[in-house]
């Protein structure tokens, strides 16, 4: 089950995220999903591609690259590295033009075969760092 779970997440990723192949989504994503780092609305697939679709405005050369999995009954944590060109407005900032590549951990959780709950963290600072939006002290 571990295995197949890991599978289902990595072939999300490749296919909707990387491949752009939005119209898959729903063979990935439960109708009911949840999003907890996400205040987009409205939830569920709809919710996740808004989501997916504000980052890609941001950065629209969005690539994750996947380094690592674990898996565990239900959950699987994904260490990736999200990739990108600034050239959206991303916190208020205007298009720096500069690549960033962006550390994360994603902890998603897989019903029946689809992701139906998923939360994170992203290493920002790292990320304001490289486009010089903030300086060290």
């Amino acid at each position: 089950m571990s295995e197949k779970n890991k599978e289902l997440v990595r072939n999300f990723i490749e296919t909707v995220i990387n491949k752009r192949q939005e119209h898959l989504a729903a063979d990935f994503i439960a109708p009911d999903y949840i999003d907890h780092n996400s205040s987009a609305e409205p939830v569920g697939i709809d919710g996740m591609l808004c989501h997916i679709r504000a980052v890609r405005s941001t950065y629209p050369d969005l690539k994750v690259v996947i380094h690592d999995q674990i898996a565990e009954g239900e959950k699987v944590v994904t260490h990736i590295s999200i990739i990108g060109t600034h050239e959206g407005r991303w916190l208020g900032m205007t298009p720096t033009y500069q690549r960033v590549s962006i550390d994360a951990v994603n902890i998603d959780r897989v019903k029946n075969g689809k992701i139906i709950e998923h939360r994170g963290m992203a290493n920002t600072l790292e990320a304001l760092l490289e486009i010089g939006a903030v300086k060290p002290a």
